[in-house]
Order: structure tokens, then sequence, then C-alpha cells
């Protein structure tokens, strides 16, 4: 079973979620060449889509390692730093 999770964006297609980066944010990329990042608030009647830089997603997957490493959740840890090294080396 895949955990895999796309959204619809209505300029840039279909978009591929990176992470969870807190309870009604996400972070997302572009499905194929992963250049434009969005952080994708959800609440319960509509989606909004942010456009972010780079420097700025990877900002906050580094920040999201951390508070994984700090709080001891190692299996969430070797998750992300997996899904990172992908994305962002």
């Amino acid at each position: 079973m895949s955990n895999e999770t796309y959204l619809n964006h209505p300029t840039f297609g279909l978009l591929y979620r990176i992470c969870l980066l807190d309870e009604n944010q996400e972070l997302f990329t572009t499905l194929y060449a992963q250049r434009i990042f969005f952080l994708v608030k959800m609440n319960a009647n509509e989606q909004t889509f942010e456009p972010i830089t780079r420097a700025d997603a990877r900002q906050m997957v580094e920040s999201r390692l951390r508070n994984f490493r700090r709080n001891g959740q190692a299996q969430e840890y070797q998750q992300l730093q997996a899904i990172h090294q992908k994305t962002f080396q």
C-alpha cells in the first residue's frame, strides 16, 4: 500500500506531497521537476497554495527533522531524512 499523496494545482498540475509540516500545513512540489514548492494550508472548506522557494522548503523540512530528533521519533526521522536527501541533494 502506498502512502503517496497528490493534489491538483489549477496552474501547475499534479503536485506531490513531500511531508506534513504542521497539523494543517503540508509541503508539496511539482511532480516531475520538483523545482517549484508550495506550502499547502488546508481548512475545512478550502486549500490554499502558497509558493515558496526551494531554500525555504528545505529549511522547513530540516526544522521538522530537528523536531523529530529532539522528540526521539527515530522512525519518522529516518523516513523524512530519506525524503530530504532524495529531494534536496
